[in-house]
């Protein structure tokens, strides 16, 4: 009764599912607590399998309310294929607000391949590695910038090191309507769920689609597309669930890299950050990046700040208020596929 993940997943059966996982947990007001985590699974003859999360980080919220209303949505869709959804995860970070759990402090994208008398976030990842992951022929981890950082919107994979396994995962990520799309160097050993998906032999696809804790008209707008456009690309689905149309024509498709701390901007004590560049916009080694204030000594002037490298600038703290070690922002490479 107390470890692992109870929950009533039948990952044979036709027809729409949809419950709770439930994890064990007991706390000071509940000894005999349930940390409750919905799903949906939705089985309609053969066809592709896809698993779709949100929520993995709690203050990352384009993916977790579109996840929500897909699962409404297919409650009564006709579908072929398989489609499991989970849209809040990291249910405890989801429900404080917090990139990370406030139980055990957890950072569930670095705790693969988890445990599975672990703590919960440990459950989770456990879970999610050894017991879904290996049953699905997609996985897709939506995110954004979350409280702290804004983004870029762009899609996401991991490199790999089989070329047609790669190759095959970049056609995928091509058809899901992103302007950019970042290519990952984390290794195959990675504590992030592209990591563990690609361990269970899953493709798989991630994106940043917003920022800043909260949601905008753009920044659902690309998310519903996003997801619709991997549901036809799959043959799931004969039309768009989220998106009331969707563009025929893409845009051209840039990959990025970002592999290098060097790509980012580091605070190297407390300060206040000013930017002076906007996301998308194309620098150079030596460009000026912003300003660090110091406000706790009004009299010494602000210092300038360089990039390292040229790109792409694809992200930048929201907080103005910065202490050592945070990341201010970061560039990325292009790069041909």
């Amino acid at each position: 009764m107390h470890t692992g993940i109870v929950h009533s997943i039948d990952l044979e059966a036709e027809g729409v599912h949809s419950g709770f996982l439930a994890i064990p947990y007991s706390v000071d007001r509940s000894p005999y607590y349930q940390i409750r985590i919905p799903y949906l699974r939705v089985r309609k003859g053969e066809g592709a399998s896809l698993l779709l999360m949100a929520g993995n980080h709690g203050d990352e919220y384009e993916g977790e309310l579109q996840l929500a209303r897909l699962m409404r949505r297919l409650m009564t869709l006709d579908i072929k294929g398989t489609v499991t959804v989970l849209p809040i995860v990291n249910q405890p970070a989801v429900m404080a607000a917090r990139r990370c759990s406030p139980f055990d402090s957890g950072n569930l994208n670095r705790a693969f391949p988890g445990d599975p008398v672990g703590t919960p976030t440990e459950r989770i990842a456990h879970f999610l590695e050894k017991e879904l992951f290996p049953r699905h022929d997609v996985f897709f981890d939506l995110h954004s910038g979350g409280t702290s950082m804004a983004h870029l919107p762009c899609t996401l994979i991991e490199r790999q090191a089989e070329p047609a396994r790669f190759e095959q995962t970049l056609n995928l990520m091509r058809k899901m309507g992103a302007r950019y799309a970042l290519v990952a160097d984390n290794g195959p050993a990675a504590p992030t769920s592209m990591g563990a998906a690609g361990r269970a032999g899953a493709i798989g696809l991630s994106g940043e689609f917003g920022g800043g804790g909260t949601v905008t008209p753009d920044s659902m707008a690309f998310t519903a597309g996003a997801i619709d456009r991997l549901l036809l690309a799959l043959g799931i689905v004969s039309g768009p669930v989220l998106s009331t149309s969707l563009e025929e024509d893409l845009p051209p498709l840039q990959l990025l890299s970002l592999s290098r701390h060097s790509q980012g901007i580091y605070a190297g004590r407390r300060g206040w950050f000013e930017p002076a560049v906007r996301l998308g916009d194309h620098v150079a080694a030596g460009d000026l990046a912003g300003w660090y204030h110091d406000l706790e000594r009004i009299g010494a002037p602000e210092k300038a700040l360089h990039f390292a490298e040229g790109g792409i600038v694809i992200s930048h703290r929201l907080h103005c208020d910065s202490q050592a070690g945070d990341c201010l922002m970061q560039v990325a490479e292009p790069i041909e596929a």
